[in-house]
């Protein structure tokens, strides 16, 4: 009997394919078509076009070709898809109104900017554009990496060694699934520039690299209403920029006006746009347009719309820009792939991405140059030595049987290598001449300075940055050229940011949650010991907590003692007067009723600290290290920023650079100072670990950074204080018991504030009672560590000294 078939059905459970294929399919659409490498900027299919043509040698120096025939190479070596999404592509990189740096040099009819479409492949001719040549540049040196072709019969390139960044200077559009990616066009010397800015600064944030890189450079020209949609788009990745054709008025005979548009949006259908106009105009929608032409020309763009003597021009145009495509908007979204993996992308995120390929590049090409000089430098040598001995060589292989006998003499008798052998067997008699020997010398002492070169290129990053910059210098002043997008003002686009003076401020927080902001010229100095002025009108029982000085414009990065943070500008916080009681902060943010403020950092951005941490000091003792960048998505509502134990809070938080030491104080007189370093780097939900032990009824009122030019300065309940140089508090392990930093008696009370000051700065001390007073550090004596101190402040029985904040000096202090 014969063996039964075996069964090819293999049982699946349906939804689980489904899954598993969609997920498959939508991965292949957003890797291998649909979204851009974040290196090159290119999709797929134009990369695989670009390389189809360089491997026929259609370069801008040859004739052209039949485009048919580089859509046919694309097809049969590495892109098996549709003939029409090939040429559709190429057709695009040669349009110069829908890439700004045109990839491929079209000859025939490749479209127009009123939708007439591009004639069949068999018509037009084709071949590579000057500037690409610049992003294929040194492939042939191994500065990429290549990968089997769909059949694996090819080898194609991953990516291009792109010798300019492409993703931003021709953007780059596409839907996958799920996701869609629209990065507009720009200005080639911009962004050059912006690349060498950050290569020559590397600390250099989103905000300085849009100094450079003003904004989107599209093809067709046209005006930028408005820098708002930029700045979130570099900033974020996302954003909607508003774009409006460049239109003028021209006076007629009659006394009649018309409106003539010479460069229209982005993506804009000329042909469709003028039908549009007329279809409003016929329709009443718009009154006023009595005529409508066409005029451009080879020239450029040109379209007169005349209009009636009684109507206001202005008006019409305004009612153009709204009704029809003569304003449109370019949604943002800088999509790309790093490192195969989709993301959003900031301004800064796409240079610094393309730096680092372009590192890679020059490293790589680099290696290769130098393995082919010290092979010829190691085939000279051989030749050097042949010169040197040959009649003696003459002689050896004339008395061999074969060329492998010579060979081997030769490479046993001078010790050569194999191949260093078979150069001088291969060697002609004409090199035995004099002038041949001197080239031989000259080429060897010319290689060994080459070699030198690039072993020093690969060993100084600085030259390597060197290198990749001075090629972007070079492809900036061969293709650079002007700017064809204005960018202006919008009328209703006023940024409240630029309408806020600059200035020092006073942040004060209440007790029951007031906060308000005053200028920090409206507090006077005077002299230790004096009565203060009355900081704000509180009622009876609420009383200042928290203070600090900044700046109007800064970030505040708010900490409650629940361990959670919120973020604001400072000029968000309304300005009042100094006794005004200010505005409850759950106007502000989204706080619990329970929550109270711990800590408030003033910082300039979150992106301009990069490398800066945060270092937390809790109730309890315990303390934790965390990178400030962990914290830039804050949203409305806050997030954790440190995860307390049940009976603990967070009661002070620092911005460190994670080399300083830290300084913690207790409210029984306690202190400790240890290395930051101690405290290993966590992530933004950690707890932490001890950072002092504690008695039983002490807790941490203080912690701050360690400065080693300044003092160390506490304060006590009943207005006490002292300065103690901070070379007076060894360095201990973390988590010991510490040693004294003030004598604690009835008379001084117990200690509510730590300060690392210096000699001019100011102190401003606040009372329960919202009594303020504003002191010279100067003026405080200093005093050993256990010591009680001296009398800062007259504080009423009843009173207690509730805030304590260094004030820095400035050159407008009122030093009255």
């Amino acid at each position: 009997m014969a063996d039964e078939p075996i069964s090819k059905i293999l049982p699946r459970d349906l939804g689980q394919e489904l899954k598993s294929s969609f997920i498959d399919y939508a991965m292949s659409v957003i890797v291998a078509r649909a979204i851009p490498d974040v290196r090159d900027g290119l999709k797929p299919v134009h990369r695989r076009i670009l390389y189809a043509m360089y491997e026929v040698g259609m370069t801008p120096d040859k004739p052209y070709k039949k485009s048919a025939r580089v859509v046919g190479d694309v097809l049969a070596k590495y892109h098996p898809h549709g003939d029409a999404a090939v040429y559709d592509a190429l057709v695009r990189m040669a349009q110069d109104f829908s890439t700004r740096y045109p990839l491929v040099d079209g000859h025939g009819n490749f479209g127009s900017v009123d939708g007439d479409s591009a004639a069949a492949m068999r018509y037009t001719e084709s071949r590579m554009s000057q500037i690409a040549l610049e992003l294929l540049r040194d492939i042939n040196k191994e500065t990429v990496d290549f990968g089997p072709n769909y059949d694996e019969n090819e080898q194609e390139p991953l990516v291009l060694p792109a010798r300019y960044p492409n993703l931003l200077v021709n953007g780059s559009s596409g839907i996958a699934v799920g996701m869609a990616t629209n990065i507009p066009p720009h200005n080639l010397r911009e962004v050059i520039d912006g690349v060498v800015y950050l290569i020559d600064n590397p600390e250099a944030t989103t905000e300085d690299l849009m100094q450079i890189v003003k904004g989107p450079d599209f093809p067709t020209g046209g005006i930028i209403l408005g820098r708002d949609g930029i700045r979130s788009a570099y900033r974020t990745g996302r954003g909607s920029i508003t774009i409006r054709a460049k239109t003028q008025f021209e006076e007629m005979s009659g006394g009649k006006t018309r409106i003539v548009v010479t460069e229209i949006p982005y993506q804009q259908n000329k042909a469709r746009l003028i039908e549009k106009i007329a279809e409003l105009s016929r329709d009443k929608k718009i009154d006023g347009i009595t005529d409508l032409r066409d005029e451009s020309d080879r020239t450029g763009m040109r379209i007169a719309i005349e209009l009636r003597r009684d109507v206001k021009p202005q008006v019409v145009l305004n009612n153009l820009f709204k009704h029809t495509g003569l304003q449109s908007t370019f949604g943002v979204i800088a999509l790309a792939l790093v490192n195969g993996e989709p993301k959003v992308l900031n301004l800064h995120e796409m240079i610094y991405h393309y730096i680092n390929h372009q590192r890679d590049v020059v490293t790589r090409r680099t290696q290769f140059d130098l393995n082919k000089a010290e092979a010829r430098a190691h085939i000279l040598e051989g030749l050097r030595i042949a010169l040197d001995n040959i009649d003696e060589i003459i002689s050896l292989i004339r008395a061999s049987a074969t060329t492998e006998i010579a060979r081997d003499g030769l490479m046993n008798r001078f010790s050569l290598s194999h191949e260093q052998a078979q150069a001088i067997l291969d060697m002609r008699l004409q090199r035995l001449t004099g002038l041949e020997r001197e080239k031989i010398e000259n080429e060897y002492a010319e290689l060994q300075k080459l070699i030198a070169e690039l072993k020093n290129i690969l060993s100084n990053e600085s030259e390597l940055m060197k290198v990749i910059r001075s090629e972007l210098v070079e492809v900036r002043d061969k293709f650079a050229d002007e700017r064809r997008t204005n960018i202006v003002a919008d009328e209703g686009d006023i940024n409240e940011e630029d309408l806020i003076p600059v200035q020092d401020v006073v942040v004060t927080i209440t007790h029951a949650g007031y906060v308000k902001r005053i200028p920090l010229v409206s507090y006077q100095s005077q002299r230790r010991g004096g009565r203060g002025v009355t900081a704000m009108g509180t009622r009876e029982e609420d009383f200042v907590e928290h203070m600090f000085i900044t700046s109007s414009h800064h970030y505040l990065l708010v900490f409650t003692n629940k361990g959670r943070m919120y973020s604001l500008k400072a000029y968000e916080i309304p300005e009042y007067s100094r006794q005004a009681k200010g505005l409850p902060i759950i106007n502000l943010l989204q706080v619990d009723s329970d929550e109270k403020i711990s800590t408030v950092i003033p910082v300039r951005s979150l992106e301009d600290s990069e490398d800066m941490k945060l270092f937390f000091a809790t109730r309890q003792g315990i303390v934790k290290k965390t990178a400030l960048k962990e914290y830039a998505n804050i949203r409305k509502n806050g997030l954790i920023a440190i995860n307390l134990r049940e009976d603990d809070q967070l009661i002070s938080v620092r911005l460190t650079d994670g080399d300083k030491d830290i300084i913690m104080a207790t409210s029984r007189g306690m202190s400790i100072r240890f290395p930051e370093s101690d405290v290993r780097q966590m992530g933004r939900v950690s707890t932490g670990v001890k950072g002092i032990q504690l008695s039983d009824d002490d807790v941490v009122i203080g912690m701050d950074v360690v400065e080693p030019e300044n003092d160390v300065l506490v304060v006590t309940s009943r207005g006490y204080g002292k300065k103690t140089h901070v070379s007076d508090y060894r360095v201990q392990a973390r988590g010991g018991k510490g040693i004294k930093t003030l004598n604690c008696t009835n008379k001084n009370g117990i200690v509510v504030g730590l300060k690392m000051v210096q000699s001019d700065d100011d102190l401003m001390i606040i009372t329960n009672a919202g009594v303020a007073i504003r002191i010279h550090v100067a003026d405080i004596s200093t005093q050993s560590r256990n010591t009680q101190g001296v009398r800062l402040i007259n504080v009423p029985e009843g009173e207690e000294v509730a805030t304590v904040a260094r004030v820095i000096a400035s050159d407008e202090d009122d030093e009255g």
